[in-house]
């Protein structure tokens, strides 16, 4: 294949005008004041990651047609704006490879009407900046709305025979204490039904994202990781920590299918209603360390539909009003925490299902509806906050417990345990 040196955006766009299949070795920085659409076959390159710039001061990024590369770069849009975007109509997109990137803006692979096919790879890639909020195609269910991401994976076609396959590795979002805003990073299909999106792995290092929702909002969220309906994932894997900072700002969350999701590293929420890991959807196995929450009416995990086979935690911990460490509301499989269940907080707002509800904080609380095959904590069910349980069956049901430590409710007018028995 044809190689040619890019050392000014005149060359770049004079060797796109020629639309025969070729390298494009970028040398240094350059600028350009519009956008930059791939022809097919087309591969844009960086001589190194480190110097090899491509910023667009009042446009969106690169588009990307068929058989695309971009590697080795720097890609700088406003954080706005997308860095990096599939262009529409084209019905086989064919292989988009993306890898070694460094991103300001958004990274947006969304297949729409007309688009049958689309093969991922994304590799190495770290966007820096974006705020994803004001994108219309917006997945609904459960009374709310859901803010793309930083890195959009979307197949928007109700044509159920339409798929995007996807292998995303090393992919890391914001910094620490700058998250993006809106969600992270956001794989989506169509709905329930209509066009899918199979993906074969997401691994990531650090996800930092905010949603910068004002406090009271009950239709809309986001998620630093959001593994949304119409998507089988094999494997979802974290390597660093993961931290949402604002309202209704889930850390994991999804409504679709993941057979095996691991956290090596802390998941962490700031923000109120901001849940450590949700789950509407299917899950083989779940494996995550320390579940940490300090918003109000921020949950450590909650079961609302679907179901989990078997799910592991090292701890859960909570400290905002309003905030159940663990809460089930449908039947799960066997479920382990291999230190303490932990609560701090007392009686306070928290959204549900799009909905705005006083819920007290209780350490494990199984509605009606819910249950667990068996539930093991090696350590403590403890709470700290006043009128709160410790271990409430509101309705559901654990066909076996084992708790290492003790039940312990340290709070005034706190209870350890209530049954069904205790309800009116």
């Amino acid at each position: 294949m044809k190689k040619t040196k890019i050392t000014t955006l005149l060359e770049l766009l004079n060797s796109i005008s020629e639309n025969v299949p070729q390298v494009l070795e970028v040398q240094g920085s350059l600028l350009s004041p519009h956008s930059i659409t791939l022809p097919e076959g087309y591969q844009l390159n960086g001589k190194n990651n480190e110097s090899c710039i491509v910023s667009f001061n009042n446009s969106d990024g690169f588009g990307v047609t068929r058989n695309n590369t971009i590697s080795n770069l720097t890609v700088m849009t406003k954080q706005t704006n997308r860095a990096i975007y599939t262009v529409c109509g084209i019905p086989d997109m064919g292989n988009l490879v993306f890898e070694n990137l460094q991103i300001t803006g958004q990274v947006s692979v969304i297949s729409r009407q007309g688009t049958d096919r689309i093969n991922l790879y994304g590799n190495n890639i770290h966007i820096t900046s974006c705020d994803s909020r004001h994108y219309s195609e917006q997945p609904q269910k459960y009374g709310v709305n859901v803010y793309q991401g930083a890195m959009t994976v979307y197949n928007f076609n109700s044509d159920p025979n339409s798929q995007i396959d996807c292998k995303l590795t090393n992919i890391s979002i914001g910094v620490k204490n700058a998250p993006v805003i809106g969600s992270g990073i956001f794989v989506c299909g169509f709905g329930d039904e209509g066009g899918k999106v199979n993906l074969e792995s997401l691994t990531t290092g650090a996800v930092y994202s905010n949603g910068m929702l004002p406090y009271g909002t009950a239709d809309i969220i986001t998620a630093a990781v959001f593994i949304v309906y119409g998507v089988e994932a094999k494997i979802v894997e974290h390597h660093d920590e993961i931290v949402t900072y604002g309202v209704n700002d889930m850390v994991l969350d999804t409504w679709g299918k993941v057979e095996k999701w691991i956290s090596h590293r802390p998941v962490i929420s700031y923000g109120p209603s901001g849940i450590g890991f949700v789950n509407f959807g299917t899950v083989k196995d779940f494996l995550a360390q320390d579940i940490i929450t300090y918003g109000l009416g921020a949950r450590g995990f909650n079961q609302y539909d679907g179901t989990v086979e078997n799910i592991k935690f090292k701890s859960i911990t909570t400290y905002g009003d309003g905030s159940i460490g663990i809460q089930v509301s449908k039947p799960i499989g066997n479920m382990i925490i291999e230190e303490n269940v932990a609560t701090y907080g007392s009686v306070g707002n928290s959204l549900v299902k799009g909905v705005i509800m006083e819920l007290a904080a209780n350490a494990v609380s199984i509605k009606s509806g819910g249950g667990i095959e068996s539930l093991t904590v090696k350590g403590d069910i403890i709470t700290h906050g006043d009128g709160v349980t410790s271990y409430a069956l509101e309705g559901g049901e654990v066909k076996e417990l084992n708790v290492g430590g003790k039940i312990i409710a340290n709070g005034k007018n706190a209870k350890e345990l209530l049954k069904d028995d205790d309800l009116e």
